[in-house]
């Protein structure tokens, strides 16, 4: 059992809540059993070990992050992640049908939203054939560049070790 955690970042947060969910994960299953990589780092197969894939990146304009945005964002002081991205990377990804997929973001702290990275992940996930896709948690930040909302490291590792649990009924 496994779990690959994929993670787009830019400004370090979203990094940040993907290390706390993995710590979470760790502390109940172990640390070879999970994975943490940036997207053009990620397989484009995912093997039978694989057990859980938990797909992150923050939201950009209400969505998954796009050539366009990530050029704004480093123009902005952006510092982290090359390559493609979590959205480039799901369109190359082989199918799982029988893989559960979790998404989760990074977003700004607002009283409702009209979409977000980890909306617009689980529909390119399913669309492309996980059926077991899953929207997960938001995660949010004071504003673009960060810093994290007070006690939302704790949460991600928090959700970590449910997500762990739930591999375990």
């Amino acid at each position: 059992m496994s779990v690959l955690i994929v993670a787009e970042s830019y400004f370090g947060n979203t990094r940040v809540v993907a290390r706390s969910i993995a710590s979470g994960l760790t502390k109940a299953l172990g640390p070879q059993a999970v994975t943490l990589t940036r997207p053009g780092e990620a397989p484009r197969e995912l093997g039978p070990d694989i057990t859980l894939l938990l797909v992150g990146a923050p939201t950009h304009d209400y969505s998954l992050p796009k050539e366009r945005t990530r050029e704004q964002a480093a123009a902005k002081g952006a510092t982290e992640q090359g390559g493609g991205g979590v959205q480039e990377w799901i369109t190359q990804l082989a199918p799982r049908a029988d893989l559960r997929a979790v998404t989760f973001d990074t977003s700004l702290e607002m009283r409702f939203t009209l979409g977000s990275a980890s909306k617009s992940a689980y529909k390119a996930l399913k669309k492309r054939g996980f059926r077991l896709a899953e929207r997960g948690e938001s995660f949010r930040v004071s504003g673009m560049a960060g810093p994290l909302i007070a006690d939302e490291e704790a949460r991600a590792e928090a959700w970590g070790a449910q997500l762990a649990a739930s591999l375990h009924p």
